[in-house]
């Protein structure tokens, strides 16, 4: 095995975990609300979606990381750094679309929650 074949492999491993992030805690979280929704708990469906919110985070951190290290690794052509690019700005966009949804603010404020140092 060369070293392409390795990073090729890590990339895969990488997409994995990403998929494997995103179905269970999806199942996870569907499981949870089906569980507070029984108990009759309040705001079941706002934790729903934060719950799910924060898989889908982490699935898309590891998918960026995955698609990062095929690119510059494997196939570092111009074609396919624009390519990440676009695939990261997307992602980005997401990302930080889903935090607002789950926090209720932007990535960059500040923590109101958080005591003070």
């Amino acid at each position: 095995m060369n070293f392409g074949d390795g990073v090729e492999l890590a990339g895969k491993a990488i997409d994995t975990a990403g998929v494997a992030v995103l179905v269970i805690g999806a199942a996870l979280a569907a499981w949870r609300a089906l569980g507070n929704a029984r108990a009759k708990v309040p705001d079941t469906y706002r934790r729903f979606r934060q719950q799910l919110g924060r898989t889908i985070l982490l699935g898309l951190e590891l998918l960026v990381a995955a698609d990062i290290i095929r690119t510059v690794a494997v196939t570092p052509t111009l074609e396919s750094v624009a390519v990440l690019g676009l695939i990261v700005a997307i992602r980005t966009f997401l990302s930080f679309s889903l935090e607002l949804e789950i926090t209720g603010r932007w990535p960059w404020q500040k923590d109101t929650d958080a005591p003070a140092e």
